[in-house]
Protein backbone atom coordinates (compact mmCIF):
# COMPACT_ATOMS: atom_id res chain seq x y z
CA UNK A 1 0.00 0.00 0.00
CA UNK A 2 3.04 2.35 0.33
CA UNK A 3 2.96 2.20 -3.35
CA UNK A 4 -0.36 3.88 -3.40
CA UNK A 5 1.24 6.83 -1.57
CA UNK A 6 4.33 7.40 -3.72
CA UNK A 7 2.25 6.91 -6.83
CA UNK A 8 -0.10 9.45 -5.61
CA UNK A 9 2.71 11.90 -4.35
CA UNK A 10 4.53 11.60 -8.09
CA UNK A 11 1.50 12.38 -10.02
CA UNK A 12 1.33 15.96 -7.82
CA UNK A 13 -2.63 14.94 -6.69
CA UNK A 14 -4.40 17.44 -4.52
CA UNK A 15 -8.02 17.86 -3.22
CA UNK A 16 -9.99 19.28 -6.35
CA UNK A 17 -12.55 20.36 -4.23
CA UNK A 18 -10.66 23.87 -4.13
CA UNK A 19 -8.82 23.20 -0.33
CA UNK A 20 -5.63 21.85 -2.51
CA UNK A 21 -4.35 19.70 0.53
CA UNK A 22 -1.74 17.36 -1.03
CA UNK A 23 -4.31 14.05 -1.21
CA UNK A 24 -1.06 11.68 -0.25
CA UNK A 25 -0.76 13.21 2.70
CA UNK A 26 -4.56 12.74 3.59
CA UNK A 27 -4.68 8.97 2.32
CA UNK A 28 -1.77 7.95 4.64
CA UNK A 29 -4.17 7.73 7.80
CA UNK A 30 -6.21 4.94 9.04
CA UNK A 31 -10.27 5.45 8.41
CA UNK A 32 -13.42 3.84 8.80
CA UNK A 33 -15.35 5.16 6.13
CA UNK A 34 -14.29 6.70 2.90
CA UNK A 35 -16.93 9.40 1.26
CA UNK A 36 -16.57 10.85 -2.29
CA UNK A 37 -18.06 14.34 -2.30
CA UNK A 38 -19.98 14.48 -5.31
CA UNK A 39 -21.95 16.98 -4.09
CA UNK A 40 -21.00 20.03 -6.13
CA UNK A 41 -23.16 22.41 -4.19
CA UNK A 42 -22.16 25.64 -5.72
CA UNK A 43 -24.69 27.14 -8.27
CA UNK A 44 -23.93 27.01 -11.69
CA UNK A 45 -21.24 24.72 -11.81
CA UNK A 46 -21.15 20.99 -13.75
CA UNK A 47 -17.99 19.56 -12.73
CA UNK A 48 -18.34 16.44 -10.40
CA UNK A 49 -21.55 15.98 -11.98
CA UNK A 50 -20.51 15.40 -15.47
CA UNK A 51 -17.32 13.56 -14.15
CA UNK A 52 -19.31 11.13 -12.27
CA UNK A 53 -21.36 10.25 -15.74
CA UNK A 54 -18.99 9.86 -17.90
CA UNK A 55 -15.82 8.51 -16.02
CA UNK A 56 -18.10 6.63 -13.59
CA UNK A 57 -15.20 3.31 -13.74
CA UNK A 58 -12.26 5.96 -12.56
CA UNK A 59 -14.40 7.63 -10.06
CA UNK A 60 -15.22 3.54 -8.67
CA UNK A 61 -11.57 2.57 -9.07
CA UNK A 62 -10.17 5.90 -7.49
CA UNK A 63 -12.52 4.63 -4.24
CA UNK A 64 -11.06 1.02 -4.47
CA UNK A 65 -7.95 2.24 -4.21
CA UNK A 66 -8.49 5.06 -0.89
CA UNK A 67 -10.78 2.08 0.83
CA UNK A 68 -7.32 -0.28 0.53
CA UNK A 69 -4.46 2.48 1.35
CA UNK A 70 -6.96 3.91 4.72
CA UNK A 71 -8.46 0.65 5.71
CA UNK A 72 -11.78 1.60 5.74
CA UNK A 73 -14.62 -0.71 6.06
CA UNK A 74 -17.07 0.84 3.80
CA UNK A 75 -16.99 3.93 0.47
CA UNK A 76 -19.62 5.93 -0.09
CA UNK A 77 -20.31 7.91 -3.06
CA UNK A 78 -22.72 11.28 -1.96
CA UNK A 79 -24.53 13.19 -4.93
CA UNK A 80 -27.66 14.51 -5.27
CA UNK A 81 -31.00 13.28 -6.78
CA UNK A 82 -30.44 15.44 -10.03
CA UNK A 83 -27.81 13.89 -11.29
CA UNK A 84 -30.15 11.05 -12.57
CA UNK A 85 -27.75 9.76 -15.70
CA UNK A 86 -24.72 9.79 -12.89
CA UNK A 87 -26.70 7.77 -10.47
CA UNK A 88 -27.56 5.35 -13.30
CA UNK A 89 -23.76 4.08 -14.78
CA UNK A 90 -22.60 4.34 -10.96
CA UNK A 91 -25.11 1.80 -9.82
CA UNK A 92 -24.29 -0.23 -12.23
CA UNK A 93 -20.69 -0.44 -11.65
CA UNK A 94 -21.53 -0.86 -7.53
CA UNK A 95 -24.08 -3.10 -7.34
CA UNK A 96 -21.59 -5.88 -6.62
CA UNK A 97 -19.60 -4.69 -4.73
CA UNK A 98 -20.33 -4.70 -1.51
CA UNK A 99 -17.97 -2.47 0.86
CA UNK A 100 -19.26 0.69 -2.00
CA UNK A 101 -22.52 2.32 -1.95
CA UNK A 102 -24.35 5.26 -3.51
CA UNK A 103 -25.99 7.98 -0.72
CA UNK A 104 -28.44 10.18 -2.33
CA UNK A 105 -28.79 13.48 -0.57
CA UNK A 106 -31.17 16.97 -1.28
CA UNK A 107 -30.57 19.63 -3.57
CA UNK A 108 -29.11 22.36 -0.86
CA UNK A 109 -26.41 24.41 -0.38
CA UNK A 110 -23.90 24.07 1.22
CA UNK A 111 -24.33 20.18 0.74
CA UNK A 112 -20.73 20.11 -0.80
CA UNK A 113 -19.13 21.37 2.69
CA UNK A 114 -17.31 18.15 3.95
CA UNK A 115 -18.79 18.58 7.43
CA UNK A 116 -22.07 18.56 5.89
CA UNK A 117 -21.26 15.72 4.13
CA UNK A 118 -19.59 14.01 7.04
CA UNK A 119 -23.34 14.08 8.94
CA UNK A 120 -25.46 13.20 5.97
CA UNK A 121 -24.02 9.79 5.89
CA UNK A 122 -22.83 9.24 8.89
CA UNK A 123 -24.86 11.20 11.82
CA UNK A 124 -21.64 12.14 13.18
CA UNK A 125 -20.44 16.04 13.86
CA UNK A 126 -17.11 16.78 12.93
CA UNK A 127 -15.72 18.74 16.08
CA UNK A 128 -14.61 22.83 16.39
CA UNK A 129 -11.07 22.77 14.62
CA UNK A 130 -10.98 19.26 13.82
CA UNK A 131 -11.02 17.16 10.24
CA UNK A 132 -13.41 14.41 8.80
CA UNK A 133 -10.69 12.10 10.35
CA UNK A 134 -11.61 12.81 14.19
CA UNK A 135 -14.91 10.85 13.57
CA UNK A 136 -13.17 8.08 11.10
CA UNK A 137 -13.81 10.02 7.86
CA UNK A 138 -11.64 10.88 4.82
CA UNK A 139 -13.53 12.93 2.50
CA UNK A 140 -12.20 13.31 -1.21
CA UNK A 141 -13.47 15.25 -4.31
CA UNK A 142 -14.68 13.68 -7.57
CA UNK A 143 -11.85 14.42 -9.94
CA UNK A 144 -9.02 13.85 -7.07
CA UNK A 145 -10.41 10.49 -7.06
CA UNK A 146 -10.25 10.31 -10.87
CA UNK A 147 -6.63 11.42 -10.67
CA UNK A 148 -6.12 8.87 -8.30
CA UNK A 149 -7.64 5.93 -10.41
CA UNK A 150 -5.61 6.91 -13.65
CA UNK A 151 -2.06 7.18 -12.07
CA UNK A 152 -0.56 9.81 -14.00
CA UNK A 153 0.62 13.28 -13.64
CA UNK A 154 -2.11 15.80 -12.85
CA UNK A 155 -1.96 18.06 -16.32
CA UNK A 156 -5.31 19.23 -17.00
CA UNK A 157 -8.07 20.63 -14.85
CA UNK A 158 -11.62 19.93 -15.65
CA UNK A 159 -13.45 23.76 -15.31
CA UNK A 160 -16.91 25.24 -16.34
CA UNK A 161 -17.26 28.28 -17.90
CA UNK A 162 -20.58 30.26 -17.54
CA UNK A 163 -22.25 33.43 -17.29
CA UNK A 164 -22.26 35.73 -19.94
CA UNK A 165 -21.13 33.49 -22.85
CA UNK A 166 -22.49 32.26 -25.93
CA UNK A 167 -22.28 28.42 -25.76
CA UNK A 168 -21.45 27.57 -21.90
CA UNK A 169 -18.69 24.90 -21.30
CA UNK A 170 -17.06 22.34 -19.25
CA UNK A 171 -13.32 22.03 -20.36
CA UNK A 172 -10.71 20.00 -20.08
CA UNK A 173 -8.02 22.64 -19.56
CA UNK A 174 -3.93 21.76 -19.49
CA UNK A 175 -3.00 23.73 -16.20
CA UNK A 176 -1.79 27.15 -16.86
CA UNK A 177 -4.40 27.65 -19.57
CA UNK A 178 -5.03 31.52 -19.78
CA UNK A 179 -8.72 32.46 -18.49
CA UNK A 180 -9.24 34.52 -21.68
CA UNK A 181 -8.51 31.38 -24.33
CA UNK A 182 -11.53 29.80 -22.34
CA UNK A 183 -13.95 32.41 -22.39
CA UNK A 184 -12.97 33.35 -25.78
CA UNK A 185 -13.73 29.30 -26.83
CA UNK A 186 -17.13 29.52 -25.51
CA UNK A 187 -18.05 33.21 -26.88
CA UNK A 188 -17.87 35.57 -24.23
CA UNK A 189 -18.23 39.38 -24.35
CA UNK A 190 -15.24 40.89 -26.52
CA UNK A 191 -15.81 44.77 -24.36
CA UNK A 192 -14.43 42.81 -21.22
CA UNK A 193 -14.23 46.42 -19.49
CA UNK A 194 -17.93 46.18 -18.52
CA UNK A 195 -17.67 42.68 -17.55
CA UNK A 196 -16.07 40.58 -14.08
CA UNK A 197 -14.91 37.13 -13.64
CA UNK A 198 -15.86 34.76 -10.51
CA UNK A 199 -13.24 32.04 -10.10
CA UNK A 200 -14.84 29.26 -8.36
CA UNK A 201 -18.14 29.60 -7.70
CA UNK A 202 -20.81 32.27 -7.02
CA UNK A 203 -20.58 31.52 -3.30
CA UNK A 204 -17.33 31.24 -2.61
CA UNK A 205 -15.35 32.13 -5.49
CA UNK A 206 -13.44 35.67 -5.90
CA UNK A 207 -13.74 38.28 -8.46
CA UNK A 208 -10.12 38.25 -10.46
CA UNK A 209 -9.77 41.44 -12.63
CA UNK A 210 -6.90 39.18 -14.99
CA UNK A 211 -8.25 37.57 -17.37
CA UNK A 212 -4.88 35.92 -18.41
CA UNK A 213 -4.66 34.40 -15.07
CA UNK A 214 -4.03 31.25 -15.33
CA UNK A 215 -5.76 27.63 -14.24
CA UNK A 216 -4.49 25.76 -11.52
CA UNK A 217 -5.58 22.66 -10.54
CA UNK A 218 -7.90 24.40 -8.17
CA UNK A 219 -9.86 26.25 -10.78
CA UNK A 220 -13.32 24.82 -10.57
CA UNK A 221 -15.37 27.27 -12.75
CA UNK A 222 -14.73 30.60 -14.15
CA UNK A 223 -18.19 32.83 -14.29
CA UNK A 224 -18.17 35.64 -16.14
CA UNK A 225 -21.08 38.49 -14.96
CA UNK A 226 -21.46 42.44 -15.74
CA UNK A 227 -19.79 44.59 -13.60
CA UNK A 228 -22.84 46.03 -12.24
CA UNK A 229 -24.48 42.21 -11.10
CA UNK A 230 -25.25 42.63 -7.43
CA UNK A 231 -22.95 39.53 -6.79
CA UNK A 232 -19.99 41.48 -8.52
CA UNK A 233 -20.71 44.52 -6.61
CA UNK A 234 -21.30 42.85 -3.48
CA UNK A 235 -17.91 41.01 -3.80
CA UNK A 236 -16.48 43.82 -4.49
CA UNK A 237 -17.81 46.21 -1.59
CA UNK A 238 -14.36 47.67 0.11
CA UNK A 239 -13.66 45.92 3.37
CA UNK A 240 -14.19 49.76 4.87
CA UNK A 241 -17.58 50.30 3.38
CA UNK A 242 -18.51 46.60 4.93
CA UNK A 243 -17.54 47.92 8.69
CA UNK A 244 -19.04 51.26 8.56
CA UNK A 245 -22.62 49.54 7.13
CA UNK A 246 -21.91 47.04 9.79
CA UNK A 247 -21.64 49.65 12.85
CA UNK A 248 -24.73 51.71 10.96
CA UNK A 249 -27.39 49.22 10.16
CA UNK A 250 -27.10 45.63 11.66
CA UNK A 251 -29.76 45.45 14.40
CA UNK A 252 -28.41 42.19 15.42
CA UNK A 253 -31.61 40.35 13.87
CA UNK A 254 -29.29 36.82 14.38
CA UNK A 255 -30.86 35.42 10.67
CA UNK A 256 -27.18 34.90 9.99
CA UNK A 257 -26.40 32.82 12.75
CA UNK A 258 -30.21 31.65 12.67
CA UNK A 259 -29.17 30.29 8.84
CA UNK A 260 -25.56 29.28 9.46
CA UNK A 261 -25.13 25.59 8.60
CA UNK A 262 -22.51 25.18 11.04
CA UNK A 263 -24.30 26.62 13.70
CA UNK A 264 -27.47 24.25 12.71
CA UNK A 265 -24.94 21.27 13.82
CA UNK A 266 -24.35 22.65 17.22
CA UNK A 267 -21.09 24.23 16.24
CA UNK A 268 -21.70 27.35 18.31
CA UNK A 269 -20.84 29.43 14.91
CA UNK A 270 -22.49 32.53 15.70
CA UNK A 271 -21.61 35.47 12.78
CA UNK A 272 -24.30 38.31 14.69
CA UNK A 273 -21.96 38.32 17.64
CA UNK A 274 -18.95 38.88 15.51
CA UNK A 275 -21.28 41.93 13.93
CA UNK A 276 -21.96 43.02 17.00
CA UNK A 277 -18.28 43.20 18.20
CA UNK A 278 -17.24 45.31 15.34
CA UNK A 279 -20.41 47.59 15.63
CA UNK A 280 -19.44 47.98 19.10
CA UNK A 281 -15.58 48.05 18.96
CA UNK A 282 -15.76 45.79 21.76
CA UNK A 283 -13.92 42.42 21.57
CA UNK A 284 -15.81 41.19 24.62
CA UNK A 285 -19.33 41.08 22.15
CA UNK A 286 -17.87 38.74 19.48
CA UNK A 287 -18.76 35.78 21.24
CA UNK A 288 -16.47 32.50 22.42
CA UNK A 289 -13.68 31.97 19.72
CA UNK A 290 -15.26 28.80 18.42
CA UNK A 291 -17.71 30.87 17.46
CA UNK A 292 -15.82 32.78 15.25
CA UNK A 293 -12.83 30.18 14.02
CA UNK A 294 -15.57 27.48 13.36
CA UNK A 295 -16.74 29.30 9.83
CA UNK A 296 -16.03 27.94 7.32
CA UNK A 297 -16.14 30.85 4.77
CA UNK A 298 -19.87 29.65 2.91
CA UNK A 299 -20.93 33.21 2.56
CA UNK A 300 -24.57 31.76 3.26
CA UNK A 301 -24.96 34.60 5.79
CA UNK A 302 -23.63 37.36 3.60
CA UNK A 303 -25.27 36.35 0.37
CA UNK A 304 -28.29 34.97 1.00
CA UNK A 305 -29.20 35.57 5.23
CA UNK A 306 -28.99 39.09 5.70
CA UNK A 307 -31.98 41.00 5.09
CA UNK A 308 -29.70 44.44 4.93
CA UNK A 309 -27.30 43.28 2.78
CA UNK A 310 -24.58 43.43 5.04
CA UNK A 311 -21.51 41.21 4.90
CA UNK A 312 -21.07 38.82 7.90
CA UNK A 313 -18.94 36.24 6.55
CA UNK A 314 -16.51 38.20 5.08
CA UNK A 315 -16.29 40.27 8.52
CA UNK A 316 -16.14 37.05 10.29
CA UNK A 317 -13.37 35.56 8.11
CA UNK A 318 -11.03 38.87 8.56
CA UNK A 319 -11.43 38.81 12.26
CA UNK A 320 -10.96 34.46 12.30
CA UNK A 321 -7.78 35.60 10.16
CA UNK A 322 -6.73 37.50 13.02
CA UNK A 323 -7.40 35.33 15.93
CA UNK A 324 -6.00 32.62 14.03
CA UNK A 325 -2.88 34.12 13.52
CA UNK A 326 -2.32 35.17 17.04
CA UNK A 327 -2.39 30.97 17.63
CA UNK A 328 -5.91 31.78 19.13
CA UNK A 329 -7.03 27.78 19.61
CA UNK A 330 -10.21 25.96 20.56
CA UNK A 331 -10.61 22.21 22.05
CA UNK A 332 -12.22 19.67 19.58
CA UNK A 333 -15.83 19.68 20.76
CA UNK A 334 -18.80 19.49 19.34
CA UNK A 335 -20.47 22.18 22.07
CA UNK A 336 -24.33 21.50 21.47
CA UNK A 337 -26.75 19.21 19.61
CA UNK A 338 -27.71 19.33 15.96
CA UNK A 339 -30.52 21.87 15.41
CA UNK A 340 -33.98 19.74 15.16
CA UNK A 341 -35.17 21.87 12.76
CA UNK A 342 -31.99 21.59 10.53
CA UNK A 343 -33.56 19.74 7.60
CA UNK A 344 -36.56 22.77 7.14
CA UNK A 345 -33.65 25.24 7.69
CA UNK A 346 -31.58 23.83 4.52
CA UNK A 347 -31.65 26.19 1.50
CA UNK A 348 -32.54 24.78 -1.79
CA UNK A 349 -30.18 25.82 -4.50
CA UNK A 350 -32.96 26.65 -6.79
CA UNK A 351 -34.04 29.60 -4.13
CA UNK A 352 -30.47 30.51 -3.84
CA UNK A 353 -30.04 30.78 -7.17
CA UNK A 354 -33.08 33.58 -7.70
CA UNK A 355 -31.70 35.39 -4.55
CA UNK A 356 -28.40 35.86 -6.33
CA UNK A 357 -30.15 37.16 -9.55
CA UNK A 358 -28.37 33.84 -11.64
CA UNK A 359 -31.70 32.16 -12.97
CA UNK A 360 -31.01 33.21 -16.58
CA UNK A 361 -27.26 31.74 -16.15
CA UNK A 362 -28.40 28.22 -14.83
CA UNK A 363 -27.49 26.46 -18.00
CA UNK A 364 -26.08 23.39 -19.08
CA UNK A 365 -22.60 23.43 -19.87
CA UNK A 366 -21.43 20.21 -21.62
CA UNK A 367 -18.52 18.47 -21.01
CA UNK A 368 -16.30 18.81 -23.99
CA UNK A 369 -13.92 15.73 -24.17
CA UNK A 370 -11.10 16.91 -25.78
CA UNK A 371 -8.55 18.22 -24.24
CA UNK A 372 -8.36 22.37 -24.99
CA UNK A 373 -5.18 23.13 -27.20
CA UNK A 374 -3.45 26.00 -25.97
CA UNK A 375 0.20 27.15 -27.01
CA UNK A 376 1.73 29.22 -24.13
CA UNK A 377 0.69 27.98 -20.36
CA UNK A 378 2.03 29.80 -17.03
CA UNK A 379 1.83 27.17 -14.22
CA UNK A 380 1.98 28.37 -10.52
CA UNK A 381 4.46 27.30 -8.08
CA UNK A 382 1.30 26.77 -5.38
CA UNK A 383 -1.43 25.00 -6.22
CA UNK A 384 -1.77 23.55 -2.82
CA UNK A 385 -1.95 23.71 1.11
CA UNK A 386 2.03 23.93 1.83
CA UNK A 387 5.00 25.21 0.44
CA UNK A 388 5.82 26.79 -3.20
CA UNK A 389 7.31 24.18 -4.69
CA UNK A 390 11.09 24.57 -6.63
CA UNK A 391 11.86 24.47 -9.95
CA UNK A 392 13.48 21.37 -11.49
CA UNK A 393 14.19 23.08 -14.59
CA UNK A 394 15.99 25.94 -16.73
CA UNK A 395 15.19 28.17 -19.17
CA UNK A 396 15.33 26.75 -22.78
CA UNK A 397 14.83 22.99 -21.34
CA UNK A 398 12.61 21.26 -23.79
CA UNK A 399 9.62 19.46 -21.73
CA UNK A 400 7.24 17.15 -22.30
CA UNK A 401 3.84 16.65 -21.05
CA UNK A 402 3.73 14.71 -17.59
CA UNK A 403 7.92 16.22 -16.92
CA UNK A 404 8.25 16.77 -13.93
CA UNK A 405 9.06 20.43 -13.44
CA UNK A 406 8.83 21.70 -9.91
CA UNK A 407 8.83 19.71 -6.28
CA UNK A 408 7.98 20.27 -2.73
CA UNK A 409 10.44 17.54 -1.80
CA UNK A 410 9.91 16.00 1.46
CA UNK A 411 7.78 19.19 2.40
CA UNK A 412 3.61 19.38 2.71
CA UNK A 413 2.58 20.28 -1.30
CA UNK A 414 2.80 18.82 -4.62
CA UNK A 415 4.49 18.35 -7.35
CA UNK A 416 4.21 20.27 -10.63
CA UNK A 417 4.27 18.80 -13.82
CA UNK A 418 4.17 20.46 -17.38
CA UNK A 419 1.06 20.37 -19.17
CA UNK A 420 1.90 20.93 -22.84
CA UNK A 421 4.87 19.94 -24.76
CA UNK A 422 7.61 22.68 -25.72
CA UNK A 423 10.21 25.03 -24.06
CA UNK A 424 10.59 26.84 -20.59
CA UNK A 425 10.70 30.56 -21.28
CA UNK A 426 10.40 31.74 -18.25
CA UNK A 427 11.05 31.06 -14.37
CA UNK A 428 9.94 33.36 -11.45
CA UNK A 429 9.63 33.12 -7.75
CA UNK A 430 5.82 32.38 -8.73
CA UNK A 431 5.54 30.21 -12.11
CA UNK A 432 7.18 28.85 -15.18
CA UNK A 433 6.08 29.70 -18.41
CA UNK A 434 6.49 27.07 -21.11
CA UNK A 435 5.68 27.61 -24.91
CA UNK A 436 4.63 25.22 -27.80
Amino acid sequence: MDNYIKRIKDAGIVGAGGAGFPTHVKLNAKAELVIINGAECEPLLRVDQQLMEFSSQDVVDGLKIAIAQTGAKEGVICLKAKYANAIVNLEDIVKDIPDIRLQIIKDYYPAGDEVQLVYEVTKKVVPLMGIPLDVGVVVINVLTTINIARNVPVTERVITVTGEVDNPTTFIAPVGTPYSELINACGGPKDIENYSIIVGGPMMGDVEDDWDAPVTKLTGGIIILPKLHSLVIKKTRPTETDLNLTKAICCQCSMCTDMCPKNILGLNTEPHKVMRGLANEDPGALGTISSVVSCNNCNLCSLYACPMDLDPGKITTMVKTSLLSKGAKTEKVVPYETDDLRESKKVPTKRLIARLELPDYDLPAPLDNNIFKTNQVKILLKQHIGVVATSLVSIGDRVSKGTLIASCNDKLGANIHASINGSVIKITNEYIEVKA
